[in-house]
């Protein structure tokens, strides 16, 4: 059988799919057919029910929480990995709700995050991820939310930082951030289910147990990255819950479940969020 995956092509994630995907570990049968795209595109891929397993911004959960379910393996959560607020100059976080701010997809924990920081902000634009920095310098969006490695690059470019939303999640819900998580279609069979999630879990622990080695396989999807920034990524989004989300993280989850919620005036579909262990 095989198994359409979908992920990104940063180095947290062919991090954490490498083993799995390149059947480095024994898959038990199995097949993945990787399908490498931005969060963005997996989000709204997601939305139209398109991939077996994925993938996704945590913001986009409530939208495919109908057709799919949450893995405890594979995500990506904890603190001081949230999006930043950057910009060209200083500027004062009580006129951020009237500049014009760009936000990496709408359906992103990104997104949700600035919503509940800045409920007054209407004016924004929902770019690609990594386009926001130059929109920024070219001053054609006056506030940039920054994810991923340009977390670690826009210093570089002469932009300053007005906010860690991270910080601003972690001291108000006093939970580590969920940023994204693995979903797979309810309609697998439970068996299956476990089965992927198992593998997932696999493949982590042995991309931990060969690391610091960046493997040929991030480095061909890094696009043109240095090794070091490479290893920040790494570092920075996988860790322990990228091997199992434990009650801290699926708290988390629900935590920015609500919030979304609360900023959408919506309710959630009355079905499981996270895949049963039990």
């Amino acid at each position: 059988m095989t198994l359409k995956l979908g992920y990104s092509p940063c180095p947290n994630d062919t991090f954490i799919f490498d083993a799995l995907v390149n059947k480095k570990i024994d898959t038990g049968g199995l097949d993945f057919e990787p399908v490498l795209e931005d969060v963005q595109t997996l989000n709204e891929w997601a939305i139209k029910g398109k991939l077996d397993v994925s993938k996704i911004s945590y913001g986009v959960l409530p939208l495919v929480l109908k057709e799919y379910v949450v893995l405890d393996a594979g995500g990506a959560l904890g603190v001081g990995v949230g999006p930043l607020l950057i910009a060209k100059h200083n500027i004062p976080l009580e006129e951020v709700v009237t500049k014009v701010v760009g936000i990496p997809g709408r359906n992103t924990t990104a997104h949700m995050i600035f919503s509940h920081a800045f409920p007054g902000a209407v004016k924004k634009e929902f770019l690609l991820f990594s386009d926001i920095e130059r929109a920024v310098l070219e001053e054609r969006i006056d506030v940039g939310g920054i994810i991923h490695e340009n977390r670690f690059t826009y210093q570089q470019k002469g932009l300053v930082k007005l906010m860690d939303l991270g910080e601003y999640w972690e001291q108000e819900t006093r939970s580590p951030i969920p940023l994204g998580g693995i979903i797979i279609k309810r309609s697998t069979g439970d068996s299956l289910k476990h089965q992927v999630d198992d593998l997932i879990c696999n493949s982590v622990q042995y991309a931990f147990e060969n690391y610091p080695l960046i493997t040929d396989y991030v480095k061909q999807h890094s696009q043109e990255m240095e090794e070091s920034v490479m290893r920040q990524h790494i570092d920075l989004y996988v860790n322990d819950f990228s091997i199992g989300l434990k009650e801290e993280g699926k708290s988390a989850v629900n935590k920015l479940l609500n919030v979304f919620c609360k900023v959408n005036g919506s309710v959630l579909p009355d079905v499981p969020v996270f895949l049963n262990r039990d």
